[in-house]
């Protein structure tokens, strides 16, 4: 065999150990031992336990969507204080993410504290596969592979769907307002494209980073993983493996307890994640670091990472691809794709210029794609990265003046 091809298997092999060792090793620590050892308390404690601590009262509901996937949806219930009538709120976070992306900053940064703190009756959304919605009606995901078998095209098609229809029956509204973070924005536009009539139960969609298709994503370690993964997925299903980066896995447990052992390692993880996303310094506190890496990564399904990897090959935002058997599956030779003109729900784009995972240029060919958005609006800050959105300290000076002055305008009356 020639030298390089050797070499080529060697990486292949390595990488599928790897991927194998990360994902079906499993080392939950006590939480008992984690505080012996310091873990900050805030890296320990849920969503419902967290926000408690910070003087919110949260409810926690189920949803079960229409192929049987059960999801965690948290409500922070409003104060008695508050009296202004606004549509319904729905946070929905982004990949390898939960609904404690949006409290890890804390009470004076955190985006979920943010928009209750202005009386807005809040929904914070979690999608299929992340800890807090790791169940089914029928399904297993430790023993079923079927569990796993989904990308943002079911998350759109049926959860996003499901949390509408369930925070509207609850609340007595006919609309609501929606915010989606990258994967939160794109899974929004499939509903559009996938469920007729779903936009009109909107106010408005606040997209935040919006990720769709991802051909000039400059993260060379987002690319490079998400495209192993798309290449390697078959030779893993072989070894059983359909999840990665769960919650308890090797992988977070290193991280949680790396990232918490001393002021040097914080900065450390927080300097690492420049290597998936560009990097800004200063702007997300150590203390928020240290947090939120108890909760990160949440997991999510192979095909899904997969998908991730076509879509940085690809011109235009379709479904997966799946080769010889799309004409089976879709009745084309190619993957259709979505149709973004269905997208009629007023838009509002709030992305970063230095932004390593969702470029400026694929979010700005995706805001030419769309019929009807109403302002797109690049951040003032030059750095203003991915992560900022959910993490930033500066959260609240630099993006929520913005969302929140979309969030009290009724655009069904205008």
């Amino acid at each position: 065999m020639p030298q390089k091809g050797k070499a080529v298997n060697v990486t292949i092999l390595s990488m599928l150990i790897l991927i194998y060792a990360i994902s079906k090793i499993n080392l939950p620590i006590n939480t008992e031992v984690k505080q012996y050892l310091g873990y900050p308390t805030d890296s320990l404690l849920n969503f419902t336990e967290l926000t408690s601590k910070y003087g919110y009262q949260t409810q926690e509901h189920s949803v079960m969507t229409e192929d049987g996937y059960i999801l965690k949806l948290f409500r922070i219930v409003k104060d008695r204080k508050c009296l202004i009538k606004t549509p319904p709120v729905v946070l929905m976070h982004g990949l390898l993410l939960s609904s404690d992306a949006w409290i890890d900053a804390g009470p004076e940064a955190g985006l979920a504290y943010l928009i209750a703190n202005k009386c807005h009756d809040l929904w914070v959304a979690n999608c299929r596969g992340n800890y807090y919605s790791r169940a089914h009606k029928t399904l297993n995901p430790n023993t079923d592979a079927e569990f796993w078998n989904f990308t943002t095209n079911e998350i759109g098609s049926y959860d996003v769907p499901a949390i509408i229809d369930y925070v509207l029956d609850e609340t007595g509204e006919e609309k609501l307002n929606y915010i989606g973070y990258s994967q939160g924005a794109g899974t929004f536009f499939i509903m559009c494209s996938e469920k007729p009539g779903y936009c009109d139960k909107v106010n408005v969609l606040i997209a935040l980073a919006p990720a769709s298709r991802q051909i000039n994503t400059n993260s060379v370690v987002y690319r490079t993983f998400t495209k192993s993964m798309m290449k390697l997925e078959r030779a893993l299903a072989r070894f059983g493996v359909q999840e990665v980066f769960s919650k308890g896995a090797l992988s977070q447990e290193f991280l949680a307890f790396f990232c918490q052992l001393n002021s040097i390692t914080e900065k450390l993880c927080w300097a690492g994640q420049s290597l998936l996303d560009n990097f800004h310094p200063e702007s997300v506190k150590n203390t928020t670091t240290r947090a939120l890496f108890g909760h990160f990564p949440a997991g999510t399904s192979v095909h899904s990472l997969a998908w991730y990897g076509q879509s940085m090959d690809s011109c235009d935002f379709q479904k997966f691809d799946y080769g010889a058997g799309n004409l089976e599956r879709y009745g084309t030779v190619l993957p259709p794709k979505y149709n973004l003109s269905a997208v009629t729900v007023p838009v509002v784009a709030i992305y970063g210029q230095n932004d390593g995972m969702v470029d400026t240029k694929d979010v700005e060919w995706l805001i030419d794609q769309l019929p009807n958005v109403i302002e797109a609006w690049k951040v003032t800050d030059p750095k203003w990265n991915h992560f900022d959105v959910t993490y930033s300290q500066y959260t609240g000076e630099l993006i929520f003046p913005k969302i929140s002055s979309y969030l009290r305008y009724n655009f069904s009356r205008n």
